[in-house]
């Protein structure tokens, strides 16, 4: 592939990082007024549909296994989403959940040991404690005051990694945008589910509410995921993988900014631990990029 297409595919990918940490924020302001399953549940769905009328042609001839195997990833990723938005909703630190919630990235391999017996790489075992330990400088940040949200966050990280490894091991040959379609309308009929179980409905929800929702649904969901996948079909995965990482940093940014928040020495320190952990969690991804090719 021609370097020009890697570094468009790279520049859209450092979007595609931004676009996610502006999401944070459009979350956050949308729960002011609104619940949050209910919320989750209805923004994945009308995401969904937006990423069908835009790909409807790919959607004929679908395999009814791999309907099944796509549906199932969404369940997985609805329980993950469950977690992260009640602890966006209950927490008081954006920047803090963020690089929280990106220990995904760390556990998909430890996940993967369990689930199918494989053997996570040495980067894995060597990235894991550094990221604990910078857990343990977040979640202690006021002594032994834990932060429930901090669990939330976590339990969030790990149903992603339980989510990514779904997605590698199924064999699922369905268009990209299809995949996605799918998985955001199961996890969100899995979010309304529970909403409408558990949660009061608002009888009445603001123009400022509703512009917070189109944005995290139109931006920060349908924009994002389209150009996700279409970022990663134009470069490597090992690429893709290290450029993901700036997502919590990107949150951080704009929580100081937008929200004013601002952290101790100690949750700083934990959030430097936890980006280390997940560079060294990278690190045979990394090496391949700048490892020099071969000339044939």
């Amino acid at each position: 592939m021609k370097q020009g297409a890697h570094f468009k595919a790279e520049l859209i990918l450092v979007l595609v990082t931004i676009l996610a940490g502006f999401g944070w924020i459009f979350s956050k302001e949308a729960l002011a007024g609104l619940p949050p399953l209910f919320f989750m549940g209805v923004r994945f769905i009308v995401a969904g549909f937006v990423l069908f009328l835009a790909g409807q042609k790919y959607f004929r001839g679908l395999d009814w296994q791999n309907v099944k195997q796509a549906s199932l990833v969404g369940l997985v990723m609805g329980i993950s989403m469950m977690f992260w938005v009640t602890g966006l909703d209950q927490g008081s630190n954006l920047g803090v959940g963020a690089f929280i919630t990106s220990l995904g990235v760390v556990l998909v391999p430890v996940v993967a040991r369990y689930m199918f017996g494989a053997r996570p790489p040495l980067s894995i075992w060597v990235a894991l404690p550094i990221a604990v330990i910078g857990l343990g400088f977040l979640a202690l940040n006021n002594g032994m005051n834990f932060e429930l949200s901090h669990l939330y966050f976590l339990g969030a990280a790990i149903g992603s990694a339980f989510q990514l490894n779904l997605l590698s091991r199924f064999s699922m040959r369905m268009h990209a945008l299809v995949l996605t379609a799918i998985q955001l309308t199961v996890a969100g009929g899995f979010l309304l589910f529970l909403s409408l179980l558990t949660e009061s409905l608002p009888y009445s929800v603001s123009m400022a509410v509703g512009g917070w929702f189109l944005l995290s649904t139109l931006v920060a969901s349908s924009l994002r995921f389209f150009l996700q996948t279409y970022g990663m079909s134009l470069t490597p995965v090992s690429h893709a993988a290290v450029i993901m990482n700036l997502e919590p940093v990107w949150t951080a940014i704009f929580a100081v900014i937008w929200f004013s928040e601002s952290m101790a020495s100690g949750q700083i320190f934990g959030c430097v631990l936890i980006f280390i952990a997940m560079v060294v969690s990278r690190w045979p991804q990394i090496r391949a990029i700048f490892k020099p090719s071969k000339s044939i």
